[in-house]
């Protein structure tokens, strides 16, 4: 099973020339890989979901299927929340950029998007309300309010300015690349 979000980065550095290191365009990828926090999130997230699903296998020959049910979608949900905050971030291809979050994915075409910048404004640490100064990748939409894509204090780039500024380089690229076609 390839993981192409473990060579975004390499694939970037590897070829500093070109600015869109991957051969086919039309799929989906994230120019960066998960940050330490996303990471970490995620596996205590999938090791909370092993626990619980051994408290449904101990409830299931000990007490009855009813407890044990209310165990399995309680891993099931643990499980698809880890997998789907795995997804969360922005993703870009030839046909546009998208931003997934926890509970939503909004993209948008090439042809909708009028610029792409990086800018300095309160950002949202960690996702939390708590605001701190700090850079967003804004992404200036034809039509309805800016798309903010990055931040350089979510879960990716917490303390890793140098992988938000390769990242938010990356997907200016992209829209260069493909916003006048």
């Amino acid at each position: 099973m390839p993981l192409h979000f473990l060579t975004a980065d390499r694939a970037f550095e590897a070829t500093d020339e070109v600015a869109l290191p991957f051969d086919d365009h039309d799929d989906w990828r994230r120019p960066y890989r998960p940050g330490p926090w996303r990471v970490v999130a995620s596996a205590l997230l999938l090791l909370l979901a092993s626990f619980v699903l051994l408290a449904a296998l101990i409830t299931a020959i000990a007490a009855g299927m009813a407890g044990a049910t209310f165990c399995l979608v309680v891993a099931a949900v643990a499980i698809a929340v880890a997998l789907r905050l795995l997804r969360v971030g922005a993703w870009v291809s030839r046909h546009g950029v998208r931003r997934v979050s926890l509970l939503r994915t909004t993209t948008l075409a090439w042809n909708q998007v009028t610029a792409v910048r990086t800018v300095q404004q309160p950002v949202r640490w960690l996702g939390l309300p708590r605001t701190v100064q700090g850079q967003a990748l804004l992404v200036v939409r034809r039509q309805g309010e800016p798309l903010v894509v990055l931040t350089d204090h979510n879960a990716d780039f917490l303390s890793r300015t140098e992988a938000f500024d390769r990242a938010a380089d990356t997907v200016e690229a992209w829209a260069d690349e493909y916003r006048g076609a």
